[in-house]
């Protein structure tokens, strides 16, 4: 595959990053217009839809600037505090430098020859092997390494991984990817919490107030859920091809394609960290760390965070 210019790259990156925070609010001001025309139209007894839209369109006007605001303050929250989100769901903790003078060794090399600043090193205590990049800006990237892939890996496939991840923080993907995370994370939560107040509501089914509060809530879930779906094809739309210009900016750092190559065949053999239970938090990794069921392999390929990784071996062994 042909390399793009890193500084193509990098504004194609911020472009999407833009266009993901300016469509997130137009798709919550839509959904917020739909929960409003859904509970007009099942607690009001007049269902003509010049009411229904009038009403709800008021309601919605009404409610917005709250469940703007709302948004707002999670989205910087979970933004800000990405790291520790990400730390936390992936079981990763620093890697001293005095524990593994070969991995810092082979960051500082690569990050010299690129002129970039050194970012931090984190493992995860886990045999699988994978890898993933994460982070906003120079504070904060960071790349993590699995016990496994540093312990199984030789010099020049570690030094290829260990690249793969620093094109991904060079080409800025790791930003993009928390923006999305973060979008996708606040539906995942609306969604739960409408579930556990609707099953609670659903205790008192013989009280007026009760049954009034779980339709609601059952409006709000089936409007948090759909709103989950696109906010999940918003992260698909990210594309895929982030995975192939990463492995194109490896093997342009080490001049050794083949040596990545080899680093994905042995990869794709056990990427599989079990600490992993985020789906959001997994397309970060070199490899989906969850892995891919063969049954539904060829459906789930056109939600995939990631392309197959034989076809990345493939690009590789061409250059």
């Amino acid at each position: 595959m042909k390399y793009i210019g890193l500084h193509a790259q990098q504004a194609s990156n911020n472009f999407k990053s833009l266009l993901l925070i300016c469509l997130f609010p137009c798709l919550v001001l839509f959904l917020t217009l739909l929960f409003s025309m859904l509970l007009v139209y099942f607690t009001s007894e007049v269902q003509e839809f010049g009411y229904v839209w009038d009403e709800a369109l008021q309601m919605s006007l009404s409610m917005a600037p709250y469940v703007l605001g709302g948004v707002l303050i999670w989205f910087v929250i979970a933004y800000f505090a990405n790291t520790a989100i990400i730390n936390s769901a992936t079981g990763s903790r620093s890697l001293e430098r005095k524990e593994n003078k070969r991995i810092y060794n082979m960051v500082e090399n690569l990050c010299m020859a690129q002129g970039m600043p050194m970012p931090k090193v984190n493992v995860i205590e886990d045999n699988s092997l994978n890898a993933y990049a994460s982070g906003i800006n120079n504070k904060t990237y960071t790349v993590t390494l699995s016990r496994g892939i540093i312990n199984r890996l030789d010099d020049d496939e570690l030094e290829g991984v260990i690249a793969h991840e620093l094109a991904h923080i060079r080409n800025r993907d790791v930003r993009l990817l928390i923006v999305s995370i973060v979008f996708v994370g606040i539906f995942a939560m609306l969604a739960q919490i409408a579930f556990r107040t609707l099953l609670h509501s659903g205790r008192g089914r013989g009280n007026k107030d009760g049954r009034a509060v779980a339709v609601m809530m059952l409006i709000a879930l089936i409007v948090a859920i759909i709103g989950y779906f696109f906010a999940t094809l918003m992260r698909f739309a990210i594309s895929r091809k982030r995975e192939y210009l990463a492995d194109a900016g490896a093997a342009e750092m080490t001049r050794k394609p083949q040596a990545l190559a080899n680093a994905l065949r042995k990869i794709s053999q056990n990427p599989n960290i079990e600490s992993i239970t985020r789906d959001d938090v997994a397309q970060l990794f070199i490899e989906h760390p969850k892995g891919r069921k063969k049954l539904f392999k060829g459906i789930s390929g056109l939600f995939a965070t990631h392309p197959p990784i034989d076809k990345r071996i493939a690009v590789l062994e061409q250059f």
